[in-house]
């Protein structure tokens, strides 16, 4: 959306961080695709800078596979009618981790940074347009889709970082 993504990570956490990047990035170059690689390296990031940092403790594969069961799940990834697919079991075997061990990682991920379904932060980019969470916004009270409003009120809700861009605009 409008706020600033960053793959920053304090020093402390850089090692670990590049063991876990380094994982997702061949998983998911391998079985997914490269925005999925991109949005997993955003919350390996988030969760590096986290204080404490979650990442201190655990497996970096556990960590790895939990985070691409995240944003797998905030993306629909389980779901046999999207593209790309993936079955959580499968997903977790390419780890060489069980479905429950992934699960609940993945699940402590979610609750630690307030992440649900359709979360507008963790879309994929080709869906943003597709989740109906990243165009409402609130205008007297009333939940609206920003889409079917006055250009002025547009540009005024990506001025505040309301929304990931302009309708009519190419993404960013």
């Amino acid at each position: 959306m409008g706020k600033q993504t960053s793959e920053s990570v304090p020093q402390k956490m850089q090692a670990t961080y590049d063991q876990i990047v380094a994982l997702t990035d061949d998983f998911c170059r391998t079985h997914l695709n490269e925005e999925y690689a991109l949005i997993c390296r955003r919350l390996a990031a988030k969760l590096a800078r986290k204080r404490p940092s979650p990442l201190e403790s655990g497996k970096v594969n556990t960590w790895a596979a939990a985070i691409v069961h995240t944003i797998g799940r905030v993306n629909f990834l389980f779901d046999k009618s999207q593209t790309p697919h993936m079955r959580a079991d499968a997903l977790a075997a390419g780890f060489g981790l069980s479905k429950s061990t992934v699960g609940n990682k993945a699940k402590q991920i979610m609750d630690l940074l307030n992440i649900g379904l359709m979360e507008p932060e963790w879309t994929l980019p080709s869906k943003i347009d597709d989740n109906p969470m990243a165009w409402m916004v609130t205008v007297n009270g009333f939940i609206v889709d920003v889409r079917s409003l006055p250009s002025p009120l547009q540009e005024e809700a990506y001025r505040k970082g309301l929304i990931p861009y302009l309708p009519g605009a190419a993404p960013q």
